[in-house]
């Protein structure tokens, strides 16, 4: 059971929504030297339900199968879809991304692949990122500090390994003041958000207070008005009454449907749907570099979930290197002509 993205109904309520229907899903990247990529794709679920509207990764008729039943250590039932694809370079893995019909459709996807030849090595990058959603939003590095940060974004596997560990007191009131930050940090996204389009929707409309760098700085007080609201924010916005408590009477009557509309785009874009999932990259020859977890087969992986790209980009990167046998062997060859040139010289003048 994953957690889905905070919700909004109608307001800046914020819920946490969790379900049990989307399968537990991996995408494994396996990188070729030449560019191709075979793509991996784990699902399980607790139903035979693999519909295509809702997987998180693109997938279609086209890959290769395999279905099973598998069984937990408490005998429970897991239905597993195993499905592989070779795919002959990122444009036709972006391509499925853009065609993409399953429940992170309405998500902006792409990978990038590089090759570098340097001689005696090539060098390989490849990624996986996803865009951001939203423009007058915070970075979370606003609000977590590295500890917090690392803490943030590790698998759950992870954190729940610790949390039930020999320090768990230590991790469980990280794990607390993590999330008491992140939901500070998402009200202050919400609220950067709404005045941002709230600012553009009454541009040209408004007097001087209505502004943008007028709002802007009045957020920190909008910011405490959704706070102090709690569950009565959807009746007290509904209502009015917030709205007037923020810009004023007069404004609050005249913009109203302007501020409904920066209602709903700033939950559109804050507040999305997305169904969480893993990706692993498997790069060739020795891996040089990523900003990954290593999982126990020496892959770079990283977990997939809606709060890593509100504010920013993300991108999930692994580096490797190959040696050009070739190349030693022709500069090794190269070197004994160049010595024995070098003797041969010295004996001639003797």
């Amino acid at each position: 059971m994953n957690r889905k993205s905070i919700k909004l109904v109608v307001s800046f309520i914020l819920t946490m929504i969790f379900s049990c229907d989307e399968p537990e899903t991996v995408i494994t990247n396996i990188v070729h030297p030449d560019g191709s990529v075979t793509r991996k794709i784990e699902m399980k679920s607790v139903k035979n339900n693999f519909e295509v509207s809702n997987l998180q990764v693109p997938f279609d008729p086209t890959w290769n199968v395999k279905d099973s039943l598998e069984f937990t250590e408490k005998g429970d039932t897991i239905w597993v879809k195993r499905a592989e694809k070779l795919f002959k370079n990122i444009d036709e893995i972006n391509r499925a991304y853009q065609a993409d019909s399953g429940a992170n459709k309405d998500i902006s996807r792409r990978t990038e692949f590089r090759k570098k030849f340097k001689w005696f090595n090539t060098e390989y990058r490849f990624a996986e990122i996803i865009d951001k959603k939203i423009s007058y939003g915070y970075l979370v590095t606003e609000f977590l500090n590295q500890e917090e940060l690392q803490w943030f974004y590790s698998p759950e596997n992870i954190t729940d390994e610790k949390k039930n560990g020999p320090d768990s007191l230590k991790f469980k009131v990280l794990d607390d003041t993590v999330n008491k930050k992140i939901d500070r940090w998402f009200i202050k996204c919400l609220a950067s958000e709404w005045i941002g389009e709230f600012a553009k929707l009454t541009e040209g409309k408004a007097g001087d207070e209505l502004t943008l760098g007028s709002l802007k700085a009045k957020e920190d007080e909008f910011v405490k008005i959704i706070e102090t609201s709690g569950e009565k924010f959807d009746s007290l916005w509904s209502e009015g009454i917030l709205l007037k408590e923020f810009i004023g009477e007069a404004n609050a009557m005249k913009y109203s449907n302007e501020a409904d509309s920066a209602n709903n785009f700033a939950a559109d874009h804050v507040l999305f749907d997305f169904l969480d999932y893993t990706v692993r990259i498997s790069m060739p020859g020795k891996l040089i570099g990523t900003n990954g977890f290593i999982d126990s087969t020496r892959i770079s992986l990283w977990p997939v979930k809606s709060d890593y790209f509100v504010t920013q980009p993300y991108e999930m990167w692994a580096e490797s290197r190959t040696p050009n046998r070739w190349a030693w062997i022709v500069s090794g060859v190269f070197l004994v002509f160049v010595l024995a040139g070098i003797i041969f010289r010295m004996l001639k003048k003797k």
